[in-house]
């Protein structure tokens, strides 16, 4: 029988890897070669495994966040749930379009999903800092690092952006790692 105390922070822990790996070893890539159809394709699909990260982050640290950590929390998976659509389509869907060729109404929901999912990521990254249940460089290094790389989302790839996909990988492993180390509470 499995210990849900322990296989679902792990799962979720497992996923931020995932999601580091198919967010950094591309944009490494992308420094050398720019964007190509395999590295989109790898961060397109990538982002499912956002939701069970971010999941298992909440958990770790929901005892000490309270209830503005929970709110935070519930608009962070709100705006990660648009944003991973919004990875989908930019890698998967609009990178082969012709500029012209994309709906000005796309534009305008892409950009609106971007703005939530900016929005929950700076409410959660201040409940992780507030609660100091992470390390401190990760916990202030999540909100900054993925508002920025939305913000990059929308602009043409350069190194800058290609370093940020590396250093927001290293925040997720480093959370991740936090999480799979964690002792589950008794029940």
């Amino acid at each position: 029988m499995t210990d849900n105390r322990i296989f679902l922070p792990r799962f979720g822990a497992v996923c931020g890897v995932v999601l580091a790996v198919s967010i950094g070893v591309p944009g490494a890539i992308e420094a050398f070669t720019g964007e190509t159809a395999a590295t989109s394709l790898v961060i397109g699909l990538g982002a499912a495994f956002g939701a069970p990260a971010v999941v298992a982050f909440h958990g770790h640290q929901a005892h000490a966040s309270g209830r503005f950590g929970a709110v935070a929390y519930a608009a962070n998976l709100l705006g990660l749930g648009l944003f991973t659509g919004v990875a989908f389509a930019l890698n998967l869907v609009i990178f082969f379009q012709q500029p012209d060729q994309v709906a000005a109404l796309t534009k305008v929901v892409v950009k609106g999903a971007s703005l939530v999912f900016v929005l929950g990521t700076v409410l959660f990254g201040i409940s992780m800092v507030r609660a100091k249940v992470f390390p401190a460089v990760p916990a202030w290094g999540y909100p900054i690092g993925f508002t920025l790389l939305a913000v990059f989302a929308a602009l043409p790839d350069t190194p800058w952006s290609s370093l940020l996909h590396v250093a927001c990988a290293t925040v997720l492993v480093w959370l991740s790692a936090t999480v799979w180390r964690a002792r589950p509470a008794l029940a």
